[in-house]
């Protein structure tokens, strides 16, 4: 990502009421044409056509259309990842045989719900995958969980190899945002049965590390 930063990264942060209102402008027409045409076919153009706005004060804030989709892609990690504090919590580590399951598949639910009510919640969840440019706000998202998940374990279950520790939340973090890809690309899917399954998937991967306890 240090590489592309200058790619990515908003050229100026609004400091004026009607710069940020410009500037959430920019990213509510993006979201709303990106829902509507997908991630090929957005343009900078198209997006200052729709939002009535010249080209350069586009360009003002966001050096082009990765840079829209890049802070799209921030902000919904940041609604994603703000679930994870709010479902694994000290509790259900210290319960782990009686909560973490319910627990999962609350997240789980609550994540896709998040994702579907975003606009392009969806559109932009696949461009974080897609788009190799994009590809760090996803990882880096995930490292974030995963060290917040490591240091929440390790205080309840200090004798625990953090080394495997580690692997096995970066593992479940992956497993459980790819099962609620797959539940959006494809429809057919029963959402409670994907979701009920994919959490004993994750149980039974830390039942095996000895950490679910009676």
């Amino acid at each position: 990502m240090s590489s592309y930063a200058h790619l990515l990264e908003p050229k100026k942060l609004p400091a004026q009421k009607r710069s940020q209102e410009t500037y959430e402008l920019i990213l509510k027409v993006t979201a709303e044409l990106l829902a509507d045409v997908g991630v090929e076919r957005l343009s900078t153009n198209l997006v200052c056509k729709q939002a009535g706005l010249s080209p350069p004060a586009l360009y003002r804030y966001f050096p082009n259309k990765y840079a829209l989709l890049h802070e799209l892609g921030v902000r919904l990690m940041r609604d994603q990842n703000e679930l994870v504090e709010r479902w694994l919590t000290p509790e259900v580590l210290l319960k782990p045989a009686d909560l973490l399951h319910p627990a999962l598949v609350g997240l789980m639910m609550d994540t896709h719900r998040v994702t579907a009510d975003t606009t392009a919640g969806v559109w932009i969840t696949r461009a974080l995958r897609a788009v190799p440019l994009l590809n760090e706000v996803r990882i880096a998202s995930h490292h974030v969980v995963t060290d917040q998940l490591q240091a929440a374990m390790m205080m309840v279950h200090p004798d625990v190899d953090p080394v495997r520790l580690r692997i096995n939340i970066r593992l479940s973090v992956d497993v459980l945002y790819s099962a609620i890809e797959m539940m959006f690309d494809d429809p057919t899917l029963e959402l409670p049965v994907v979701v009920d399954s994919c959490a004993w998937l994750v149980y039974d991967l830390f039942d095996r590390m000895g950490v679910i306890r009676p």
